[in-house]
């Protein structure tokens, strides 16, 4: 940053960060703003590797405050274990505030099979959360689905979005997990009416070739991380594709004319549009949520990527721009930028 700049920004109260915002290992960010303090959840290492165990108190999932939007203080764990024989490996958190309650919603499962969905419950952002006892999704009708991100339409009707498995491969759609949605009938009890978002269609969302899967080998194809947002009378559902710790990894959107589709990622065949790899600089950007700077106005994609040597994923920020050709992302960046205050 220039003299120049710098002098600007203590003037106008503005704030810079550069990416990462955060030192620890803090996978599939998801940031909201309560009574004016940011508060930021996701997967931790212990969740990802599967030493739950290993927390202090059992607490699940890492929570991080902040009352600037940059500077970021861990401020504990969230979740009350549940019953340990649903899993080890605790995946991607959102919350939603509803009604006076905080609602995080996640999954569990055993390594990378039998994730289901599921939902708790707090008075308070920082937790703790208490899983509701029964789960958001049925692994007999759906063996593995991830990434939940609830949405709540301008009528005030709340959604779950989320990505499951697929493996048919007609209309020149490609096996693979990939993204749905489904009404919720209240906050913790989908309607069983669920549609799919996207599926896989672009050589860069394969996850890997010749993947063993339910018994069988696939070129599995990737699409997670859904994330919702209304611009312009449009929804656009912003995802992650491709595999989560290669290169390849990148933030592309679908975007449709009504909540439930039909939704069209078309124009994304060279690779993702939104984020991508970096070489030498930033590797693998994604799984993303939105958030509103403290100007009120101006909205940030909130993702992790890899450290140059891949010794974690860590929480990044940067401005999401509306273009006449889509959403885009004025990053990644690895340099210090300027945060707008008012």
């Amino acid at each position: 940053m220039s003299q120049s700049e710098l002098a600007t920004e203590l003037l106008s109260g503005d704030r810079t960060y550069t990416n990462p915002v955060y030192d620890g290992y803090f996978a599939d960010p998801f940031v909201w703003e309560h009574q004016g303090v940011y508060y930021a959840i996701g997967t931790g290492a212990a969740e990802a590797e599967g030493e739950v165990e290993e927390i202090a108190q059992r607490r699940v999932f890492p929570l991080l405050q902040s009352n600037d939007f940059v500077n970021w203080h861990f401020a504990g764990n969230a979740l009350l274990r549940p019953d340990a024989s649903l899993g080890d490996n605790f995946w991607a958190p959102e919350v939603a505030y509803f009604d006076g309650k905080f609602y995080l919603y996640y999954s569990v499962g055993h390594g990378d099979k039998n994730h289901q969905l599921r939902v708790a419950i707090s008075n308070s952002p920082l937790g703790p959360y208490q899983d509701i006892g029964e789960p958001l999704t049925d692994l007999n009708s759906c063996a593995f689905a991830i990434d939940p991100h609830p949405f709540q339409d301008d009528d005030g009707q709340w959604y779950l979005f989320y990505a499951c498995d697929f493996l048919d491969t007609a209309d020149n759609i490609r096996a693979g997990t990939a993204l749905m949605v489904d009404r919720l009938i209240n906050m913790t009890k989908l309607a069983g009416e669920g549609k799919v978002v996207l599926r896989a269609r672009s050589d860069w969302q394969l996850f890997l070739a010749n993947r063993l899967m339910y018994e069988s080998h696939y070129d599995w194809h990737t699409l997670e991380g859904p994330c919702v947002r209304k611009h312009d009378g449009r929804y656009y559902c912003f995802y992650s594709g491709g595999c989560w710790e290669t290169e390849s990894y990148g933030v592309d959107y679908g975007v449709a004319d009504s909540l439930m589709g039909s939704y069209s990622d078309a124009g994304n065949e060279a690779g993702a549009r939104v984020l991508k790899t970096v070489p030498g600089y930033v590797i693998g950007p994604g799984h993303n949520s939105i958030a509103i700077a403290p100007d009120g106005q101006t909205e940030y994609i909130v993702y992790h990527a890899w450290d140059t040597d891949k010794s974690g994923r860590r929480m990044c920020l940067d401005k999401l721009i509306w273009t006449s050709d889509g959403p885009r992302c004025d990053g990644p960046t690895w340099t210090s930028q300027i945060v707008n205050s008012k």
